[in-house]
């Protein structure tokens, strides 16, 4: 679809202008720092396709040769790229706190909170329990995502995480612990004991409210 064919008050700069920043999402905002596409490949479509590359290497060690087969992105862009994710990490690094509160958390979720699809993602954290990188882990169907361990501890081994949080929404809108959500947990806590990072917490989310795994007893 052609910019033009959305009504004035979709495009990005005009929602920013009239609702502020909260009703912008990731790859929108990311389009208004980019200005334009290429011919054939629009500027909400090019966002996209960056932020899905930026999710599968991972931000914190992103180069500008990472997103060298993303359509449409040139090397002024690229380097665009690169430039806006290293300066919002030193800023956060700024105003970083210990950790992660449950509200925190939820906050942080809010681009999949109230998605129909179950999405399980992962807080990693340095030895001063701050945030090294939010990362997704997985997307699943209706309601399950398939998650293993492995997914969850690797990416805290590159990263140097001391402690991981992880989070998931129920489509439901339940935030209630399944009976899976509680095996899950403690085969993730067993596996942080094995490799010396802890797991401090997990964190169901819906639109309307939480519920942290660790507050409830269940690990």
């Amino acid at each position: 679809m052609k910019l033009k064919a959305l009504p004035k008050i979709e495009l990005p700069r005009e929602k920013l202008t009239k609702y502020g920043t909260e009703r912008l999402s990731d790859y929108e905002l990311l389009a208004i720092i980019l200005g334009s596409g290429i011919k054939g490949v629009n500027v909400l479509t090019l966002s996209k396709s960056i932020l899905k590359r930026v999710a599968e290497v991972g931000s914190v060690s992103l180069i500008p040769g990472d997103l060298s087969n993303v359509r449409g992105l040139g090397k002024v862009k690229r380097l665009q790229v690169v430039a806006i994710l290293e300066l919002a990490k030193r800023l956060h690094k700024k105003g970083q706190s210990e950790i992660l509160s449950t509200k925190d958390i939820w906050n942080m979720c809010n681009d999949f909170y109230s998605s129909s699809k179950e999405h399980f993602v992962a807080f990693y954290l340095d030895t001063q329990s701050r945030l090294i990188e939010r990362r997704v882990i997985s997307v699943g169907t209706l309601d399950a995502s398939v998650v293993h361990p492995r997914d969850v501890f690797e990416p805290a081994l590159t990263l140097h995480a001391a402690s991981i949080i992880v989070c998931h929404n129920h489509p439901s809108g339940s935030t209630k612990p399944s009976s899976s959500d509680i095996v899950l947990t403690k085969m993730l806590t067993e596996a942080g004991v094995l490799l010396g990072i802890t797991l401090e917490d997990h964190v169901i989310v819906s639109r309307k409210e939480t519920t942290s795994m660790k507050s409830e007893g269940l690990m």
